[in-house]
């Protein structure tokens, strides 16, 4: 089953997460997501990013 946010949804979800202009639970309400769900793609981007820092 296809995920029901796009990538770019989770891109933009994440950049906003990393500029730290509101707290995680309150940025998680207005996109519509659990606070846990932004939490797990921003572990999943930081992530990606050491990997491709390695190559």
């Amino acid at each position: 089953m296809p995920s029901p946010h796009s990538p770019e949804f989770r891109r933009r979800a994440v950049e906003l997460a990393r500029q730290g202009d509101k707290p995680l639970a309150q940025l998680a309400k207005d996109l519509g997501v659990s606070r846990s769900c932004l939490q797990n793609w921003i572990s999943q981007a930081a992530a990606d990013d050491n990997r491709a820092l390695r190559l």
